[in-house]
């Protein structure tokens, strides 16, 4: 499916290029109308980073969304400097139908497999941002992707497998915003050897093209942010684009 994605700093919708806080760009203070949107084109997930909060936690804007999962029928998942179970239970009180966990799992594996326990696989999503060194090892990033954790993918996917890993959302930070399109033999090669593992691509999608080169993939879902927001293709175009593979 396609997954629509805006991310939030204080209420407005906005873009920054790899992740970098300096080179934001604003798309407008109106995102429920826009998940409003994107739900009647035939979106079945919608997914929110909140960037305040990944910055400082103590300014989640949780508020903001209460009213913006409760503005919508589909299911909403939700991640940005998700760093504690209060902050998961928080979301999940919010509405918020998956929790979306970066760079925690990565630095506090073994914390974060008690969230699992506590809350069950299905509401948990692990974020894995991922750069591919000169070698082809999988590096996940963590922070911000300021730093590499020197932990591949594989074996991070490996450690979460007997807690029931269900949801991976899997970023090639190389493509990131930049509409350049997808590392479809990376989503291949992860979903071909972790089958029991729903991954999530993004990062890359600029065109219809690009999704259509996913279908074959493996990959459950494809995160499309910048190029919905710049209206590269509707929503509807890219859901019959994957729909027809």
């Amino acid at each position: 499916m396609i997954i629509p994605a805006l991310d939030l700093i204080d209420g407005t919708v906005v873009r920054l290029h790899q992740g970098d806080y300096g080179q934001q760009r604003d798309y407008g203070s109106d995102p429920l109308p826009r998940l409003q949107a994107y739900q009647a084109q035939g979106a079945e997930v919608l997914h929110l980073v909140d960037l305040t909060g990944a910055k400082d936690p103590a300014k989640r804007q949780i508020p903001l969304l209460k009213t913006l999962v409760a503005g919508v029928s589909v299911p909403v998942q939700v991640g940005g400097g998700v760093r504690s179970e209060a902050d998961v239970e928080a979301l999940l009180n919010a509405g918020v139908a998956r929790v979306v966990i970066g760079s925690t799992a990565v630095k506090s594996p073994e914390v974060v497999k008690q969230w699992f326990t506590r809350f069950g696989a299905e509401q948990l999503v692990l974020a894995l941002d991922v750069r591919i060194d000169d070698a082809g090892n999988k590096q996940v990033a963590v922070s911000g992707w300021q730093e590499n954790s020197g932990v591949t993918l594989e074996a991070l996917v490996e450690q979460f497998l007997p807690v029931g890993l269900k949801h991976v959302l899997c970023t090639d930070i190389s493509r990131d915003g930049t509409l350049a399109g997808s590392n479809v033999d990376l989503y291949k090669e992860v979903c071909a050897r972790f089958p029991q593992v729903a991954f999530q691509a993004s990062g890359g999608i600029g065109g219809l093209a690009d999704i259509s080169a996913l279908t074959g993939s493996g990959v459950i879902g494809v995160i499309v942010g910048r190029a919905l927001l710049e209206g590269k293709f509707t929503l509807t175009e890219a859901i019959q684009c994957w729909q027809n593979g």
